[in-house]
């Protein structure tokens, strides 16, 4: 279902009406649930893990009408409590200054109506039309008929016509487009050094476990997408076309066409992976048949997903796969490494990017896995290789780059293991005579995994070298770039200018962490039980298309 147009309470019409100004805080018990539409922030129950419950303010992002309960849905257990009717109508809410991946739908009987509640501000239209009007100095406005336009410009309005359709194309308010979207790709781009602005909530990941996504596709100045119709239809830029969307792809690696994919409210509640039930962050285009389920059971090997667990259990007595379908290039204790071409394995690597978009907010690879080989990390036991993270990596990266999308599965995160998957992207750097970076610019989460990583490694190589060394030394030896390490020090303020020449100078800080990182016990990349050569690809496994 499409988010829902903000309508104006019968109060708010009123006061419109006689000319004074709307107040932005509604007092307790002077509205309804009636009044309450996307835009508004009110208090929300929010029950906790410890039984307990807590009154949350949070921002009302849709509305939608309860959806029919699914067909593989378990049935009510007798003498159950019947429904609330307040909870007819569900709300999908943003608790205000925690993480988006805590965004819910929840019903109308855990909204609070005995508290204040602040209603949406006014935008100011004079302010928009003068920021429209104004031209930027060097640049002419386009006035004739299909001229060129910014390329801003062309897809904030695909982005209104796509949100327009979906508005339009869902009259009853029920259903939800669920649909896999024309081209996918990681994440839609942000400008570099932008923090996400729900990341209040986040610790610093010093474990570096990481869940990144690449920024790689234009977006808006403003951060806004209006959902109404544009004026002009007609003026709305057309689909890409098959030779400009392999342009694109093969350019700039972006497989994110359309925002509205983006800015989809989350469709799943669990998934279960293996033995682990863990909660989904983020929408993930899986069918429509698979939504508003209690529970998605997937294979952990073969990472098919099915409905209910009598299914899944019939598919584990006839599969066979006890391993990700790929060749194994590293095995030491007992995890492992395997190496996946996109193009040979692409519904495990399809299956594995749905799995990775409920996790990762911007990430929409799901159909062209092609262009990619997939690293997937896993630790074995009697019962098979259990996989716990992976990244993709470009097979013709021009920039450089060794990492395009790197995640840590929930259920494995704080353990380490995502330092272990930064460490083996830059070891197969070494092993292919190459500085490696990751895709940029990172997600907080991913700045912070990688920059701890750095932080290790140059400082380790600084501690243990007697003689002097050189920016293009330590580069060298760790397969970091200088860009990278120039980064780091810069961070960390170790940068000093002495007697005519700028060095490199370890804080007691910087000395202080890394004696600390020193002292917890760690996995590591054994070089010597990699057994791996840069693959070499011709020009036609490098082709890619629709």
């Amino acid at each position: 279902m499409a988010p829902s147009t903000p309508s104006t309470p019968s109060g708010a019409k009123d006061r419109a009406a006689s000319g004074s100004p709307a107040p932005t805080v509604a007092p307790p018990g002077s509205y309804t649930l009636e009044d309450v539409v996307p835009g508004v922030k009110i208090f929300v129950l929010k029950p906790l893990p410890n039984g307990q419950d807590e009154h949350r303010r949070a921002e009302i992002l849709s509305t939608r009408a309860k959806p029919p309960p699914s067909a593989f849905a378990p049935k009510p257990p007798p003498g159950a409590p019947a429904p609330d009717p307040r909870d007819d109508t569900e709300y999908y809410v943003h608790y205000v200054e925690f993480n988006k991946r805590l965004d819910e739908w929840v019903g109308g009987s855990r909204l609070i109506t005995d508290k204040e509640m602040e209603w949406p501000k006014a935008k100011d239209e004079g302010k928009k039309k003068d920021k429209a009007g104004k031209a930027t100095p060097g640049q002419s406005t386009p006035t004739k008929k299909g001229s060129p336009m910014p390329s801003g410009s062309l897809l904030r309005k695909a982005a209104t016509k796509a949100a327009a359709q979906a508005l339009k194309g869902t009259p009853s308010g029920k259903d939800i487009p669920m649909g896999p979207p024309s081209s996918l790709k990681r994440k839609a781009k942000a400008e570099p050094g932008q923090d996400d602005e729900d990341a209040e909530g986040e610790e610093d990941d010093v474990d570096g476990d990481v869940t990144m996504s690449v920024a790689d596709s234009e977006a808006d100045a403003e951060g806004e997408i209006d959902l109404t119709a544009p004026s002009n239809p007609q003026a709305a830029p057309p689909v890409f076309s098959k030779k400009q969307e392999i342009e694109k792809l093969r350019t700039s690696g972006s497989m994110t066409q359309s925002h509205s994919e983006i800015s989809r409210v989350k469709n799943l509640n669990k998934l279960q992976i293996g033995q682990s039930e863990v909660e989904t962050w983020y929408f993930s285009p899986y069918p429509a048949e698979y939504a508003h389920l209690p529970m998605l059971y997937i294979c952990e090997f073969c990472l098919l997903y099915y409905p209910t667990l009598t299914q899944l259990k019939r598919h584990r007595t006839k599969c066979t796969l006890l391993h990700p379908p790929g060749n194994e290039i590293y095995r030491h204790d007992n995890i492992s490494f395997f190496e996946i071409d996109g193009r040979r394995q692409r519904t495990w690597c399809r299956n594995l990017c749905l799995i990775s978009k409920c996790f990762l907010d911007h990430k929409t690879l799901y159909y062209d896995v092609d262009p990619f080989m997939y690293y997937c990390m896993t630790f074995k036991d009697e019962y098979g290789c259990h996989l716990i993270g992976y990244f993709s990596k470009e097979k013709e990266s021009p920039e450089g780059y060794n990492v395009a999308c790197i995640l840590t599965l929930p259920q494995h995160q704080r353990k380490g293991y995502g330092r272990l998957l930064i460490e083996f992207s830059y070891e197969l750097s070494k092993r292919e005579g190459k500085l490696g970076s990751p895709e940029k610019p990172l997600s907080d989460l991913g700045l912070l995994g990688y920059r701890a990583y750095w932080q290790e490694k140059i400082v380790e190589l600084l501690l243990d070298s007697e003689d002097e060394i050189s920016l293009d030394e330590i580069a060298q030896k760790t397969a970091i770039t200088h860009g990278d390490i120039m980064h780091t020090c810069q961070a960390l303020q170790m940068i000093k200018y002495y007697k005519g020449q700028h060095i490199i100078h370890l804080t007691d800080a910087v000395l202080e962490q890394h004696n600390k990182t020193l002292g917890k016990t760690r996995r590591s990349i054994n070089p010597g039980a990699l057994r791996w050569k840069p693959p070499v690809f011709s020009r036609a496994q490098l082709a890619f298309g629709f």
